[in-house]
């Protein structure tokens, strides 16, 4: 019986996914819940498991759009799994009768093909002189209207490969060809390109950068803060807060902790707009940017109000872990009411984030440099973090959104009192 494996659900808002890649060949024998393939969705890349066991048969190629619920390989369940143990006494039987076989059609095979070389050649003689034939004035040259398109677009007909009558280029090839960017003249080195098609996750992430820049009201404030507070911490506290809790006390939980601080002072950078209302949450669900091998990936911390150190440390590097292995799931990337962005860790000094709509902010941490400040009027060297706060202008006024970065940075430099009520401690569980 043939079992047709259809494209599963990876969500309620997608209704297609692309064959990134099938682990397994047509015609290969596969086991139950052996994954299969890799399709990309526009928010994850997701495995697919085989629903039985069987001989399996691919219905689809690598890079495909297929639609959710379309069939995209059969699987044999009456096909008997191969086995490898042959007698040896068989083998050597049937090897025989093959050499056999294969010395007595030697002769005939090399008759056989002495005449088809003969044919051949009669074709391709006959194919050269009806190619010339083609190959006329008019291939590859412009028709007026096209060749009108193409001064419009600035591309040479060269570049272009018409499909008309003897080659020549008609007004659709002109429409429909696209400019490729002048690199200037060439110089005396190796000058190769490639092209690699984008993943539909990439290309969904593209889409969204563009329309956060066209759709939103987009600006950026600036501050620093002063890291030396949680550096004393975390040098005094976190061999014992990773000897408890098993994971390490980053920066993470002190920037996560201060946005939900400061959010609640200032909620209306957790808002969003939504036609001509703006939908405001009670609850923090915090998005992390993370680098994945098939690009930026942003999980979601759910209602991270309710989260201490030990929480926060702990999901992160969960969502973390679950995203640069491919694991991450659509639901645990789907929502978010604020996102944080760490460019720190590839050596931002500064940056203007770009915002996740349909979110409202996003806070960009960025890579800790030991910097001459002044001190009670001394100057002394403090490590220090340049943050950035982008956020849509349509409902955050500037009052909001300097507040609320200042709100960051006085938590971040004063974290014992504002962060952790004065007792370290019991704030970090230990």
């Amino acid at each position: 019986m043939a079992l047709e494996m259809k494209v599963p659900s990876p969500g309620e808002s997608i209704s297609e996914v692309e064959i990134a890649e099938w682990l397994v060949k047509d015609g290969d024998y596969v086991e139950k819940d052996q994954a299969v393939a890799e399709v990309d969705s526009d928010k994850a890349t997701l495995e697919l498991p085989a629903e039985a066991s069987g001989i399996i048969t691919l219905k689809a190629e690598e890079g495909d759009v297929v639609q959710v619920g379309e069939v995209v390989c059969l699987i044999d369940t009456d096909a008997k799994k191969p086995s490898g143990g042959e007698d040896k006494d068989d083998k050597s039987k049937s090897e025989d009768k093959d050499d056999k076989d294969k010395s007595k059609k030697s002769s005939e095979d090399k008759k056989s093909e002495e005449k088809e070389e003969k044919k051949e050649d009669k074709k391709e003689d006959k194919k050269s002189t009806q190619e010339d034939k083609k190959d006329t004035y008019a291939s590859g040259s412009p028709s007026p209207a096209a060749k009108k398109t193409l001064d419009e677009k600035g591309i040479d007909p060269k570049d272009v490969k018409g499909t008309g009558r003897d080659g020549r280029i008609t007004k659709d090839d002109a429409v429909n060809a696209e400019a490729k960017p002048s690199m200037g003249s060439p110089g005396p080195g190796k000058r190769s390109e490639s092209k690699s098609k984008m993943s539909m996750l990439r290309r969904k992430v593209a889409e969204r950068l563009v329309s956060a820049k066209n759709e939103t009201a987009m600006l950026t404030t600036f501050n620093e803060v002063n890291m030396q507070p949680i550096f004393d911490l975390r040098s005094q506290y976190k061999e014992k807060f990773k000897e408890t809790h098993g994971v390490s006390l980053g920066f993470m939980s002190f920037f996560t902790l201060a946005v939900v601080r400061a959010l609640d002072k200032f909620p209306s950078v957790n808002s969003m707009v939504d036609g001509k209302e703006m939908i405001t949450y009670d609850y923090k669900d915090i998005s992390i940017a993370v680098s994945g091998p098939k690009g930026l990936m942003v999980p979601v911390m759910r209602n991270a109000e309710n989260l201490g150190f030990r929480g926060v440390e702990q999901e992160v590097k969960r969502l973390a872990t679950r995203a640069r292995d491919g694991k991450i799931t659509v639901d645990e990337m789907t929502g978010g009411t604020f996102t944080i962005s760490n460019g720190g860790v590839f050596g931002s000094m500064l940056s203007t984030p770009i915002i996740n709509p349909p979110q409202s902010g996003i806070l960009g941490m960025h890579n800790i440099v030991e910097r001459p400040v002044a001190i009670d009027g001394k100057v002394e060297i403090r490590p220090i973090m340049y943050v950035a706060l982008s956020y849509d202008h349509r409902i955050i006024d500037g009052r909001e959104s300097v507040g609320f970065l200042v709100a960051i940075k006085e938590a971040l430099e004063d974290p014992k009192e504002l962060l952790m009520d004065g007792n370290v401690e019991k704030a970090l569980e230990l």
